[in-house]
């Protein structure tokens, strides 16, 4: 029994129940159609500490290594400063000892800094390593838990910049940047000390000339954020259009499409080559500024040191020494410059993925989960009832108004109706791709929203009229739903679908491997191998979304057929616009601009005078 409870349709914006009331952005612009998500302040930070977290034992090893290789490295000029105020005036007195010592020291420090870094790049490496792959494995994880309002809104180009491009920004930075920016700063603080122990006034000395290094680094730091961030963006729009256009690639060949595509990504790899040479530009602008202050604060302090020296104020040793400490304080800024780079890359990148990695379902599991009742073996369909449903997208606009609508265990209904009249809507709130606004979709009586995925999934299949294949075996995507399921349990279902003869006429019958999305098969046969899924997961409901709109009468007289089996004892929802499709059916809902407008069984409708009958005369007519 179907009744609908016409209203007027409430402004998606102040309706209760809507997107807003559920704290979901009212129609406007939606920022997941956006390139940069939004996320809480600190969300990159939060995510690279959940990172590094696991591996706090090699991060703390990798720090101490690091420590004593800078150590050992910065040890090397308090010797030069030893030789020439000690050893040498010890040689003069024919005592060799200090400078053999100096000598000794020397080749000591030398081999263990060498072996010091060999072994923190390693430690670092594994570190490396072990995050990038479990940042692709959450990429990859969370991008197939979010829901399908999202996957609709946010483009399959974007989600696989974030898991190629985003990531090499990250790993150029931990494999070739994270290092060299930590001796960086390693060494400045060592070299900071030292200068200090030599010579005060050389420590103040170097300390000032920071003043001015400090405020261009931070001036850099905010222009290259900016700039790098419009860079992420930049080459996350080129991916988008690659993708699309191969993609797309039958429709661009078949509309001519090659020159227009041409056209538009050149206008975007042009911007992207602008966003960049922008960046390289303050980069140089960076360098080239930086070098002016640190060789006119080295001149300086050099000559400061000098006359000190000759005041007798300072050793000669302690102002050689320092002078090499001061060449070294400075002497990093090109790299340290390359360094922030990378770092400005990488947190853009790092923003990015946060920002995705921050979405949540819209369709979450249940936090008490419960389990449908066992089915009778003499009628494996369950009933299903939409209570009160009522649904408008998140963007705004009510797609399906408030109705009631029972579907007996068993019954096969035909889903019928203008396009966007809400027939695959109704389709996606049983498959629980969407959750209601309003109201609620039962299964036996249990809400489908206390269910879990892979319980509702084991209750609903759906199959669309793409009727998509993984690459790989014939077999495995129809083991797909059943994935334990035995050579013989696969054989059996595709023999009842009638598939087994096509099958078994490929080069390697079940082990041929189909290719992507199915290319090696025709579409009639897809879609065989989809009903032979279907059959051998045994749902208790199947959906079948315009499963024969694209095939040949042949293909869809195969098709049905496979239908008839698949579809016996189990309730089935078929959404068709060949009328063909709807004989098989026990019962005809005909929607319009969402609302249920005529409900009953096929003869009945069709003897009728509604617009069911006009539906299929016209289609009667077309035939002749």
């Amino acid at each position: 029994m179907t009744t609908t409870t016409p209203k007027k349709p409430k402004d998606a914006a102040t309706a209760p129940g809507t997107g807003a009331a559920r704290g979901r952005p009212a129609a406007g612009p939606d920022p997941v159609t956006q390139d940069r998500l939004p996320a809480p302040k600190n969300s990159s930070r939060t995510l690279l500490f959940s990172l590094l977290r696991p591996h706090r034992g090699k991060v703390a090893l990798g720090a101490l290594l690091l420590l004593t290789q800078q150590a050992a490295v910065q040890a090397v000029p308090l010797l030069v400063a030893y030789a020439i105020d000690s050893g040498v005036p010890a040689l003069r007195d024919d005592d060799s000892g200090p400078l053999t010592a100096v000598a000794i020291a020397y080749v000591i420090c030398a081999l263990g800094a060498g072996l010091l870094q060999f072994t923190f790049i390693r430690v670092a490496a594994r570190i490396n390593q072990s995050i990038l792959l479990e940042l692709r494995g959450r990429i990859y994880r969370h991008a197939q838990a979010l829901s399908l309002d999202f996957h609709d809104r946010f483009t399959s180009g974007r989600l696989i910049s974030r898991s190629t491009s985003d990531v090499q920004s990250l790993r150029e930075l931990l494999n070739e940047g994270l290092q060299e920016l930590l001796i960086i700063l390693v060494s400045i603080v060592y070299i900071g000390a030292l200068l200090f122990y030599l010579d005060v006034g050389l420590g103040l000395g170097a300390l000032l000339s920071f003043i001015p290094l400090y405020f261009l680094v931070r001036n850099y730091r905010r222009r290259a954020a900016e700039r790098f961030a419009r860079k992420s963006t930049a080459i996350a729009a080129v991916i988008v259009k690659f993708a699309e256009t191969l993609n797309g690639i039958r429709p661009v060949k078949a509309f001519r499409r090659e020159k227009a595509n041409d056209e538009a990504f050149g206008a975007l790899n042009r911007r992207h080559e602008l966003v960049n040479a922008d960046t390289n530009l303050e980069m140089g602008r960076f360098v080239v500024l930086s070098r002016l202050i640190a060789s006119t604060a080295v001149a300086g302090i050099v000559l400061w040191g000098a006359h000190r020296v000759t005041a007798g104020a300072m050793e000669i040793g302690a102002l050689a020494a320092g002078a090499l400490y001061i060449r070294r304080l400075y002497d990093p800024l090109d790299r340290f410059a390359m360094m922030l780079n990378n770092y400005q890359s990488a947190g853009a990148s790092l923003d990015k993925i946060s920002g995705l990695l921050y979405q949540r379902p819209d369709v979450p599991e249940p936090e008490r989960p419960v389990e449908l009742p066992p089915r009778p073996e003499a009628l494996p369909g369950r009933e299903v009832v939409f209570d009160d449903v009522r649904f408008a997208y998140r963007t705004g606009g009510e797609v399906l108004p408030r109705f009631r609508l029972t579907l007996a265990a068993g019954e096969t209904t035909a889903l019928v109706g203008a396009t966007g009249a809400g027939k695959s809507t109704l389709a996606k709130l049983l498959a629980r791709f969407y959750d209601p606004t309003e109201g609620r979709v039962l299964m036996d009586g249990t809400d489908l929203r206390e269910l879990t995925t892979a319980e509702l999934r084991r209750g609903v299949v759906m199959v669309t009229q793409e009727a998509f294949l993984f690459s790989g075996t014939v077999a495995e995507n129809i083991a797909i739903g059943r994935p334990d399921a035995s050579r013989d349990a696969i054989e059996r279902a595709a023999k009842a679908i009638g598939a087994h003869d096509f099958i078994a006429s490929l080069p390697a019958g079940y082990d041929t491997d189909v290719r992507k999305r199915g290319g090696r098969i025709s579409a009639g046969q897809r879609q065989l191998v989809a009903f032979a899924r279907v059959l051998l997961a045994d749902p208790a409901v199947v959906l079948l979304d315009e499963a024969t709109s694209s095939l040949d009468i042949p293909g869809e007289k195969a098709v049905q057929d496979a239908m008839v089996t698949v579809l016996r004892g189990r309730t089935a929802l078929l959404i068709a616009h060949r009328l063909s499709t709807v004989e098989i059916a026990d019962r005809v809902l005909v929607m319009e601009g969402g609302r249920i407008v005529e409900d009953g069984p096929p003869a009945e409708l069709i003897a009728g005078t509604g617009r069911f009958s006009d539906l299929h005369r016209a289609w009667r007519e077309s035939l002749a």
